[in-house]
């Protein structure tokens, strides 16, 4: 050790994967004062007699895992406070759970249910006015399918949000209507969503989100910064407020939906290096499941999409046309924002990439990280297109695991629907991906996310499209640094490199080691921010 080397305060002994081309390997990392001071070899550690030494033994040390595409504050304000009654897929066990679950709900007085999946539950009645009548009969009752896309609401619900057959569509969503033009009871689009949860607060009303819960769930995952796509107003302003906020445990990236005035009151990065501000969110299309995504291909004719009213035709449905779109990317790109649009859908892909490509030729920026988000149906050229504009793609694995056999089976067959989010595809173009989980559409479990991106096996066996699999070194890239570039913030984390934050993660055992299936049971033995322990028993 070089004598003008300080002392560390901790030094972490085993195996480092550090995620850093100059050293991928080590077999110890020092930390002082919350950042990397020196990574190497045991003997070179800086210790001195306060120095906090721990051998790890078999265990391994990684950069902490980054969410890049999530819903963190949606998620808390949702679920952990109550406001709405879960109701997804990965929360009950069959249909006539969902429905005694919502007659509860509606017992007592809940008015909100998320997670509504027919997919996964097939013997599900279909939501309709007339369902959602019987199961509240003199109660407002709206339910919201798992993806967030789609959502029904009965007479009563429709009277008290305040809208009817001469009530316009909303800014970024659409009401369902009959052959007469009177609403039938369902909505589409996020602007829709806003609009039927309007009346219930839902966290926008400037309070500070209580978000111990689900930080400290998400830590225990091993996660060290996290996205809300869908950050209020309020909530960002009272969480960039570090006088009024407590200082949460992992880091925090927002990003704002457009507004109807396509203007933001925040400046692009507004916030530090806890809590900031990044981007802007534009929702292009919707979800496979609610048949609301942009694609070139039919739905397969199936009896699910027939009961669904999918039938066998080709699905072109955007939330914007194409001038819409490079009005709402050209309001806010040229004064500094990074854009993230949703799109499943090949030809709402085709939009963006049109439109980004427009607005780079006319405001040109060396570093500006566009962002594509969930990309299912993504075609190889389509990658080859987005890396050479510089745009990132963030890729929902998760799909993969709880939806394989329905995207291939029920959907849109092999060819679509097993290569559904086809990451391999992606890296091969050069494209820097994330891999996201999009809580609460499924739990949020990085380790998770790489077992399914490097077997692509579906929860019920099923290997699709091997060929897009990721390399182990590929995965943890798309779930660490590479992901922290797409949040802007490769600078301060994403890697275990000398002068970054000490986000670390301590597993049970190195990932390289284990069978690929058996990375997901990994444990998750400790996770530090910034140096500072935030799960596990003290090391």
């Amino acid at each position: 050790m070089d004598q003008d080397t300080p002392s560390a305060d901790l030094v972490l002994i085993g195996t480092v994967i550090t995620v850093d081309d100059d050293r991928p390997r080590a077999e110890a990392v020092a930390v002082l004062a919350g950042r990397v001071l020196a990574v190497g070899s045991a003997s070179d550690m800086p210790i001195g007699p306060n120095t906090h030494v721990v051998d790890l033994g078999d265990r391994c040390v990684l950069p902490g895992f980054v969410e890049a595409h999530g819903h963190v504050v949606a998620e808390s304000v949702l679920f952990d406070s109550g406001a709405v009654v879960d109701i997804r897929p990965t929360t009950m066990a069959s249909a006539a759970e969902v429905v005694s679950t919502i007659r509860r709900g509606v017992a007592d007085g809940h008015v909100i249910m998320f997670g509504w999946d027919p997919m996964s539950f097939p013997d599900l009645p279909l939501a309709s006015q007339e369902f959602l009548g019987e199961l509240a009969p003199e109660s407002s009752l709206v339910v919201v399918h798992h993806s967030g896309h789609v959502a029904w609401f009965n007479h009563e619900a429709a009277r008290v949000i305040g809208i009817g057959t001469r009530t316009p569509d909303p800014s970024g969503g659409r009401y369902g209507r009959d052959a007469r033009g009177a609403l039938n009871g369902s909505a589409y689009g996020v602007g829709a969503m806003a609009a039927l949860t309007a009346p219930y607060s839902l966290g926008r009303d400037g309070a500070p989100p209580d978000l111990t819960e689900a930080l400290a769930r998400m830590s225990a995952v091993g996660l060290t910064m996290v996205s809300e796509m869908a950050c209020q107003p309020a909530w960002r302003d009272a969480l960039l407020d570090p006088v009024g906020r407590t200082d949460p445990t992992l880091r925090l990236r927002l990003y704002e939906p457009t507004s109807p005035e396509l203007r933001s009151a925040a400046r692009p990065f507004t916030g530090d290096d806890l809590v900031r501000q990044t981007g802007i969110k534009v929702w292009v299309d919707g979800s496979p499941w609610a048949g609301t995504i942009a694609v070139s291909f039919p739905y397969l004719d199936t009896e699910l999409t027939h009961r669904l009213g999918r039938g066998d035709r080709p699905h072109a449905s955007t939330n914007y046309t194409w001038d819409q779109l490079a009005e709402v990317v050209e309001a806010y790109f040229p004064h500094g924002w990074q854009i993230a649009c949703h799109a499943h859908g090949d030809l709402a892909i085709d939009m963006i990439l049109d439109v980004y490509e427009g607005v780079l030729s006319r405001y040109p920026r060396a570093d500006h990280r566009l962002r594509l988000e969930h990309v299912g149906a993504m075609r190889p050229d389509q990658f080859t297109r987005a890396a050479a504009l510089g745009v990132t793609a963030s890729v929902f694995m998760d799909h993969v695991y709880y939806w394989g056999e329905v995207l291939t089976d029920e959907l849109f067959g092999p060819k679509y629907g097993a290569h559904w989010a086809a990451a391999g595809s992606a890296v091969a173009a050069g494209l820097r991906i994330s891999l996201h989980n999009d809580p609460p559409s499924t739990p949020e479990n990085p380790l998770h996310n790489i077992t399914v991106a490097t077997t692509r096996r579906s929860r019920g066996g099923r290997v699709l499209a091997p060929e897009e699999c990721l390399t182990v070194d590929q995965a943890i890239r798309a779930q660490t640094l590479d992901a922290a570039y797409q949040l802007f913030s490769d600078d301060i984390t994403g890697s275990i490199t000398p002068g970054k934050y000490a986000d670390l993660v301590v597993l049970s055992a190195d990932p390289y080691t284990v069978p690929l299936a058996a990375i997901a049971d990994l444990d998750v033995l400790a996770t530090f921010l910034a140096g500072r322990q935030t799960h596990g028993r003290a090391l």
